[in-house]
């Protein structure tokens, strides 16, 4: 018969075996979910990627849109080639400022309009980039709030 002390050895021994089993398995859990996610064309199908992929497309349509305003602009107010219409676009709309001198009246208003037109295009295309991440911290902190809370109130 066993005494009293194996009996304790055999259950604190088969406890760390059960303990070490459960831990095994969470991490296995967790190392799976974390390929999973990195698999191949998963990450595209998390809502945070494709949200701010599609901000990040819609921020780059209106600076392209603003451009090609520049870009006719002056190539129409000023008599710019192509190609310096589009550094000079490119330049204002980047915060750089001028390039050319401007020749013609016309060049002059129509560089003054653009260059607050530019200005707005910046900061609308900055918010909507912006806007998804700002949102999704937001709901973590919501979340993590949320969450110390009911510990509180247990």
């Amino acid at each position: 018969m066993r005494s009293l002390s194996e009996k304790a050895k055999e259950s604190l021994i088969l406890i760390e075996k059960v303990s070490q089993q459960y831990h095994t398995s969470k991490l296995t859990t967790k190392d799976n979910e974390t390929e999973k996610t990195l698999s191949e064309g998963s990450w595209l199908k998390s809502r945070f990627i494709r949200n701010f992929l599609s901000h990040l497309a819609l921020s780059t349509l209106f600076i392209l849109i603003g451009l090609l305003v520049g870009l006719l602009g002056y190539h129409w107010t000023n008599h710019l080639s192509w190609v310096d219409a589009l550094v000079e676009a490119s330049m204002i709309l980047s915060g750089m400022g001028p390039i050319n001198s401007l020749s013609t009246t016309s060049a002059k208003v129509f560089a003054s309009v653009y260059a607050l037109f530019s200005g707005l295009i910046f900061v609308m295309a900055m918010g909507i980039v912006l806007s998804p991440l700002v949102s999704s911290l937001l709901k973590q902190l919501s979340n993590f709030t949320d969450s110390e809370s009911e510990e509180e109130k247990n």
